[in-house]
């Protein structure tokens, strides 16, 4: 039987985590709910399309037709072609900037951190916008430069649509890790470094043998949400669409969502789309987090 104290400190906690169950309950399991609710649902047209609509029950049917249609697994590609551009050129670039910040070497360290840190502060869709502007034929002075160098691309075609997202997002979030592998890179024992400094290893060989692996859980964390992030691919492609219309509506499995509900009109099915993504990124994530742990043992 619990004691008095014990008792005490449970009602505490309680107490305590209540605020955020509440709020957790209200913005996150409540919508994951209707979701499902709603998922289990079609609308359907009787009168030969003339009648009224009614919502019928369809079961795991919303599921099925998500799974089975070629656009929304496509998408998935998409995201894994995105990723495969993406997390190492942001992770590495990040990872190189705070190393080289951290050397005795570097100078005006909070200036460039800030500097490589303002492009996050630019909002996504800003930054998109941005980015869209210069590549777009006869706007961009990119691609007049680039023309005159006898190079022809268009960034805004469907098949350089995947690394010119890629590219806006690098551009975004380089800086804001490399704040967070910097931040990391501190708490490395300095009396580690000078003993490799004495022991003859140069600045490379500390870099990669020492600061790296120390720093392993905050890489593993930043790519855990990279991923994540990566899932949720909307705003760069949708922009890109919007502008050259190249790639299609459902590039990515959340603009699929967003065509099978708001142009579409089919809830049930963007539903259990979006039900769907938020498992592929629960296991994903799970993945992530398996393999960052296995690695960090060996």
């Amino acid at each position: 039987m619990a004691s008095p104290s014990t008792r005490g400190q449970r009602r505490t906690a309680a107490l305590l985590l209540s605020p955020f169950l509440g709020l957790f309950a209200v913005v996150t399991l409540a919508p994951l709910a209707y979701a499902g609710w709603l998922s289990l649902f079609t609308t359907r047209t009787s009168g030969l399309g003339f009648g009224g609509t009614e919502s019928v029950f369809a079961g795991w049917d919303n599921y099925v037709h998500a799974l089975s249609d070629p656009e929304f697994r496509d998408g998935f590609l998409v995201i894994a072609a995105y990723c495969a551009v993406y997390i190492p050129l942001m992770i590495g670039g990040a990872l190189a900037l705070a190393l080289l910040l951290d050397t005795g070497l570097a100078k005006a360290r909070s200036f460039f951190q800030l500097a490589l840190f303002l492009p996050h502060a630019v909002p996504g869709l800003i930054a998109a916008l941005i980015w869209v502007y210069l590549y777009t034929p006869g706007l961009s002075p990119v691609i007049d430069l680039l023309a005159s160098g006898g190079l022809d691309i268009n960034f805004l075609s469907a098949d350089n649509a995947v690394f010119s997202a890629a590219n806006i997002a690098v551009w975004e979030w380089t800086g804001y890790n490399m704040v967070i592998f910097y931040a990391a890179l501190q708490a490395v024992p300095r009396e580690t470094l000078d003993a490799a400094k004495v022991d003859g290893a140069g600045a490379l060989r500390t870099a990669l043998s020492i600061k790296v692996p120390m720093i392993r859980p905050a890489v593993a964390l930043s790519v855990l949400f990279t991923v994540i992030g990566s899932i949720q691919l909307f705003t760069e492609p949708k922009v890109i669409y919007n502008a050259s219309s190249a790639i299609g509506s459902s590039f990515t499995p959340n603009m699929y969502v967003q065509t099978a509900a708001f142009q579409n009109n089919d809830f049930g099915l963007a539903a259990a789309a979006s039900l769907l993504i938020a498992l592929f990124a629960a296991v994903l994530s799970f993945a992530v987090t398996r393999f960052s742990r296995r690695g960090s043992k060996s």
